[in-house]
């Protein structure tokens, strides 16, 4: 015996149920940091400082114009911003282990 259906539908089967929920999503919206470009600016950028630190060396005069401490304060001013920029990358995301349901 068959199931009478609407017009314009066709008629119900029996059998397994089919399963209407949609898989959740296992994965972050962001990459890990070593898959992104901005990893490699900043490497490029600190790398850039050092070279610029040790290749402008002493002036005529004799007084370091670019000394290691100021270098450094930039490679620490630059990590600084890299981690604040990862910051607000990874904030506004779910990580796959995140366990709460909307």
């Amino acid at each position: 015996m068959t199931a009478a259906s609407s017009p314009g539908y066709p008629a119900a089967e029996s059998g397994p149920t089919r399963d209407t929920h949609t898989a959740r999503r296992t994965q972050s919206e962001t990459k890990p940091s070593f898959k992104t470009s901005e990893i490699f600016v900043y490497a490029a950028s600190v790398i850039a400082v050092l070279i610029a630190s040790l290749a402008v060396g002493d002036g005529s005069d004799g007084v370091d114009r670019f000394p290691a401490d100021q270098a450094w304060l930039y490679v620490t001013l630059l990590t600084i911003g890299y981690l604040i920029s990862r910051g607000l990358a990874k904030s506004g995301t779910r990580d796959s282990s995140d366990t709460t349901h909307r």
